[in-house]
């Protein structure tokens, strides 16, 4: 295989591919991307066995046959060619695989050229790449824009557990229907429901992705979103779900577990509402979380009608710190309330609401979970986010 293409773009392809790519792994192939010759293109593909990926780039020059000595596929070290590549700066490089001088018969011998120098490495043939999974023939399809594919993500992805002993909830919960879908993520500290109205399915459809897959199909679409646009198509059969974003595809296998019932831990009865400034908010609750225990990271809420009062203390370093912010708080009858929460919980949530001016908390008694939205929400969906309380000793 021989072939000639722009440093940056190459770069810019493998860094997409190398996210499936194990750090470490007990098969060596597999710390490796696959290159092939795909009609005239260049098609990039790796895998974990869990999660795969496959990115085309077109703008590439292959040699005419017989200038090179191989043209099967060859599995290169990731690692090795994205730091070599990273390094230099965006010029033409021309990349040769051929047959190894007698060190073993799987390796290839890999050079790259440019008109600064010469780098070589040792790479596998590709015929000892494993086979990528391919979904069945009664898959079923949904095609929406990649930038709405993104937001879901993005504003899920954060809540998704990391306990294994959960296996369930180590993944993102898509429940898509007629009319709208669903995007879900728990780790029973955190909630988050997204309902999308351009998430739909002709069919009811539910199935788990694991974070993993679902971050390398959220970079891709970012990347989409951010340039001219585009579609992703989501195809699920038995046992895996595909991304396809047209010149990249992402594969994952699905969590085969039942996802919790997430709407019976959403509380009807949170009729307390606290209105304030989420920036304002956020910067208040990270300075004075500094100051919170290492071990609970507990923050406490005294909310009055006009006023929010955030304090933190640290027992063991002798350390405290509060803060007071403007705020509009409506308590059915109540006067005030005090309510503790976790700081890093609840800094990850305020971050999340991003595009939103003011945050909506709706409570009920310090001791049940608080339901968070923006006061206004985004076009053509609902967003809701909630949050466990933590118990401060000043509870009955």
């Amino acid at each position: 295989m021989k072939f000639t293409a722009s440093s940056a773009d190459l770069l810019d392809a493998l860094n997409t591919t190398s996210g499936a790519v194990p750090s470490k792994s007990t098969l060596p192939v597999l710390e490796c991307i696959l290159f092939e010759n795909k009609e005239g293109a260049l098609l990039l593909s790796a895998t974990d066995l869990e999660i795969s990926i496959t990115q085309e780039v077109s703008d590439v020059q292959f040699a005419a046959n017989g200038e090179a000595g191989r043209d099967e596929a060859v599995a290169v070290p990731a690692r090795r060619l994205i730091d070599t590549l990273r390094a230099l700066p965006d010029l033409p490089v021309t990349f040769t695989a051929e047959e190894g001088d007698g060190e073993g018969e799987d390796q290839i011998a890999v050079r790259l050229e440019t008109d600064q120098g010469e780098y070589k490495m040792v790479g596998h043939d590709g015929a000892d790449y494993p086979d990528l999974p391919e979904l069945e023939n009664e898959e079923q399809r949904i095609e929406l824009e990649s930038s709405l594919l993104s937001r879901a993500i993005k504003k899920t992805s954060f809540a998704v557990s990391q306990d294994a002993l959960r296996p369930a909830m180590m993944g993102i919960y898509f429940e898509i229907g007629p009319e709208e879908g669903r995007t879900v993520a728990t780790d029973g500290h955190r909630l988050v429901r997204l309902t999308m109205d351009e998430l739909v399915s002709e069919e009811e459809l539910t199935f788990i992705v694991p974070e993993k897959g679902l971050s390398l199909a959220g970079r891709v679409a970012s990347g989409q979103a951010t340039g001219e646009g585009g579609l992703c198509t989501i195809s699920v059969g038995e046992g895996h779900v595909g991304f396809n974003f047209g010149e990249a595809q992402v594969m994952a296998r699905l969590i085969d577990e039942t996802y919790p019932d997430y709407g019976a831990v959403i509380p009807d009865e949170n009729e307390k509402t606290l209105t304030v400034g989420r920036e304002t908010l956020l910067a208040a609750v990270k300075r004075v979380g500094l100051y919170s225990s290492s071990t609970t990271n507990q923050i406490r809420l005294e909310i009055e009608a006009d006023r929010l009062d955030i304090s933190a203390e640290d027992i063991e370093r002798s350390s405290r710190a509060h803060e007071e912010v403007r705020c509009d708080f409506d308590g059915k009858g109540e006067s005030e309330m005090t309510i503790g929460f976790n700081a890093n919980y609840l800094t990850e949530v305020l971050s999340n609401l991003t595009g939103a001016d003011d945050v909506v908390f709706r409570l009920s008694t310090p001791n049940r979970a608080g339901i968070v939205t923006p006061e206004e929400q985004g076009e053509n969906e609902d967003l809701l986010m909630l949050i466990m309380p933590v118990m401060l000793n000043t509870y009955a």
